[in-house]
This record gives C-alpha cells, structure tokens and sequence, in this order.
C-alpha cells in the first residue's frame, strides 16, 4: 500500500486529504494517509468560537459564491443545507474625511455599474467621478510587463478611486498596499476585462447582467459571501469526520524530510520519531515548508522564503444595541490608508449573517495591523481592545465597554502576491518537480482565498494519487 503523508491542518491540507480519499477510491488504489499539524487543532486560520449566544470567527468568515470550488467540496460533503447566506442589505460604507459613506450600490468591486447612484454619491468627487468615468475611453495597454494593482487602477480609473476604494478594499482582503501587489497574482479578472471589453466599466456591466441571470437559475439561491450556520469551524469538523480520526496526528511538527537510497521520503519529528513515505504534500506557509525542505534541496527552500508575509489580528467586540448610537444599515465599513486610523475596516457580523448573536445585541468585527500597521498586532490585549474602542466611538459613537471580547493574533499569516509572483511560482514548481512524489500546496502559491486554496488542493491531491498509482510495482 503506497503511502502519502499531507504536513499542514488548515484547509488546504484538509481538503487535499479529503480529495486524495475519494481519487484514490474512484480509481480503485489503496493508500495509507497521514495528516499532520504541530498545532492542537485543525483548521489553520479557520477559528470558530461559541460564546453565551455568539458565534464568533477568529480568521476568515465566509467564502465566495463566485469561486465554485468551496462551495462545491460543502456540498460534496452534505452541508448544501446548512450554507447561510448574507443577509439583503449588501451596503458597504467607506470612511471619508472622518464620515461613513455609501460605497455607491451598482459598484463591482471598484467600478461602477450604476450610473444614478454613482453620481449622487458623495464618497467620490466630480473630478474624480470624471476621471472614473474616461475608463470607457481608455485604451489597453499593449506591453506584457505586469503592473502592480496601483499603477493599473490608477490608469484606468483615476487616483480618487485607488484611494478611496481599491486600496481599502484590497487591504481587508489580502492585508496588503496596492502599490506592491502585483495585478496577474491577485486580480487577473481585471485584466482578461481589460482584454476582452477593453474597459472595466463595460465589462463589469457585462458581468452584472450576467450575474442576474443565474440569480434567476433554478436551485438554492446563493449570495455572493457564503457561510455555514454554525461557522467555517462546522466545515472543518465536517472534514475531520470524513478524513477519519486515525489518520490525523495532531502536536506533530514536522522538523524535515529528506530522500531516502530508495528514493522514498523520511519524515522527521521534532519528537525524534520519523517514518518513510512514497508521497509527501506540504500545505503548511512558504516559510515553514523551507525550512522542511531545506536539507534536501536547499535552492526551493530559498525561493519558498521570498515569499513575504504580514502579521494581522481579528478582535470580535459583543455590544448591546441600545449602546451602539449608529442605524446598522451595512456589513461594515473600510478605511483608506488617508484616513491614518488605527483600524483598517470592521465587519457587523450580527448584520452581515443571522444568528451570530442573541437577540437585543450586536456582534462586531474589527481587522488590525497588515501591511501598513503591521507593530499594532504586537500590541497588550488592554492596549488594542483600548485602541479599537476609541475607534469605535468616534467612527460609529458606540458607547461604553462590550459585553465580550475576543482577539485573535495571526502572526505571518497572509502571503503577500508581489509583482512577479506568477513567474517566481512557476520556478518553484519547476524545481519541486525534480523531487518526485513532493507536492506543495497552500495559499501562498495560486490564490489567498479559501476557495482557491479548496481548488488548488484538489489538483494537487489528484497529482499526488496519480503519481502513487504510477508508481506501483
């Protein structure tokens, strides 16, 4: 029986097991797994709490309707009835000069799809609804060098709009300065628009119109922000259960792995054990998987560490309504880098999706730290929730101390998609290939997202079983 051993129990890792279990069924091959986390707990960044009524999320808190791959392996698993989603109202406010402003309704990300809304706006000014608006006259641009999503949101739409929108918008998702991030790595949707309409605006129009005719498709109908009613820590249960608890071994750091005269693998423990392998997937952060490959091959360890990353923390706040002096009429709000806040964005959790607290009370989410205010992570939890409240107050006039709090530090925790950062992958590949049997898999590689660390996982997982069948004999 052909062994395979996955290093890494966020979802990257779990999905991948869960993939390698069914492809090695459907193509009648019998393996022996193993799935291994130095932590105590499964998961990764996924963290869901349960708290006197309140469900809380210390990492991530849905997935996207438009990335297929996550919500296809929930309802492969048999969750297709406890997706939640969103609740109607979508508004999405943007601090301004010190005030709240409507994102204008009709807008795709960064670009209008709605003209009234976007002319009555008051977030953008005339100038800069102009300069928005040339994006329909604009022409593509010819060279093939990438540019960094900056330099390509301002040629189209104009500095207002990567100021105002684009760049808080991009920070709440990758913790990351549009001026570093390269576009083919983090938004290449933009540039197949650009390509195939030659304007943004026109193509998001396209897409908006398409958008409405699936809504109208037989079948569930999804929001474009997804969950599960008890949280994303009901999906890793859901995965722990079907992997089976025999194969996972938690408190197990993997110190390296080295090839063996037989060209097999050896896993090594920090507790001094090892065991061998035929096939190893490592979907642990670029930087802990260089250290693992680092005596085998110490030319992919050194491209795995020039992948940078920045450290955030996620701090749930429980208030009572009548404490909270603002209408609630949104998810939450963003904050442009202008603004010099403390906080980058919040989410109102309780208004974003039911049931995540008890009835009279609000569940809020604040994000700290990044690429911009990375030291405030380091703060003393009096020190931030301190912070955070006086951000609160003066942004929203929330009044007095929550009920409950709840931070959660995530050191070096999101990969940051430079320029380049296609090309540098393709060379890690290329060198991993010559290590046959290893496989690398995570989100530092071909998507931040929780879906596209599902998609990417499932190719992987596929290789890995191809590779023992293969290999038999």
């Amino acid at each position: 029986m052909k062994r395979l051993v996955i290093v890494g129990g966020g979802i990257a890792g779990l999905a991948a097991a869960y993939f390698a279990l069914e492809k090695a069924k459907k193509i009648g091959e019998s393996i022996s797994l193993k799935l291994l986390d130095e932590k105590d707990r499964l998961g990764g960044c996924i963290l869901t709490e349960k708290v006197n009524g309140f469900v809380i999320e210390g990492g991530p808190d849905c997935f996207l309707y438009e990335k297929p791959w996550a919500l296809a392996l929930c309802e492969r698993l048999g969750l297709g009835d406890r997706i939640l989603n969103t609740n109607e109202n979508r508004r999405v406010l943007i601090l301004s000069n010190g005030k709240l402003h409507e994102l204008p309704e009709g807008f795709m990300l960064m670009v209008p799809t709605s003209f009234t809304p976007f002319i009555k706006s008051s977030l953008i000014s005339w100038p800069g609804k102009i300069r928005m608006a040339m994006d329909l006259f604009i022409p593509e641009k010819k060279s093939d060098e990438e540019e960094s999503l900056a330099d390509f949101v301002r040629r189209r739409l104009g500095r207002e709009a990567l100021e105002k929108i684009a760049e808080p918008l991009v920070a709440g998702i990758h913790a990351g300065t549009p001026e570093t991030m390269g576009l083919k790595s983090t938004f290449p949707r933009f540039l197949q628009i650009e390509e195939e309409y030659g304007s943004l605006i026109r193509g998001m129009l396209a897409r908006r119109k398409m958008a409405l005719q699936w809504q109208k498709r037989e079948g569930p109908k999804r929001t474009m922000f997804l969950t599960l009613k008890d949280g994303l820590g009901e999906w890793v249960d859901c995965l722990r259960e079907n992997i089976g608890e025999a194969v996972i071994g938690l408190k197990k750091r993997v110190m390296k792995v080295r090839r063996t005269e037989k060209g097999d693998y050896q896993v090594q423990l920090s507790e001094g054990t090892s065991f061998e392998a035929d096939a190893i997937i490592l979907a642990t952060p670029s930087f802990i998987t260089a250290r693992i490959v680092e005596e085998m091959d110490p030319t992919l360890s050194e491209m795995l560490l020039t992948v940078p990353y920045v450290s955030s923390a996620t701090v749930s706040l429980a208030y009572r309504r009548s404490q909270i002096h603002h209408s609630l009429d949104a998810f939450g709000f963003i904050i442009p880098r202008s603004e010099k806040r403390k906080i980058m964005a919040s989410t109102w959790t309780s208004v974003k999706f039911n049931d995540r607290a008890p009835e009279g009370h609000v569940l809020l989410r604040v994000f700290v730290g990044g690429a911009n205010n990375e030291e405030l992570v380091n703060l003393s939890d009096e020190e931030m929730l301190r912070m955070i409240q006086e951000e609160l107050k003066d942004i929203m006039d929330v009044e007095g101390d929550p009920i409950l709090t709840r931070i959660y530090r995530w050191e070096r925790s999101m990969p940051q998609y430079l320029v380049g950062h296609l090309e540098k992958v393709a060379r890690m590949e290329e060198r991993t290939n010559l290590q046959p049997g290893l496989f690398l898999t995570g989100c530092a590689y071909k998507g931040i997202g929780i879906s596209d660390s599902v998609h990417d996982a499932e190719i992987v997982a596929d290789k890995a079983v191809e590779y023992l069948a293969k290999a038999k004999g």
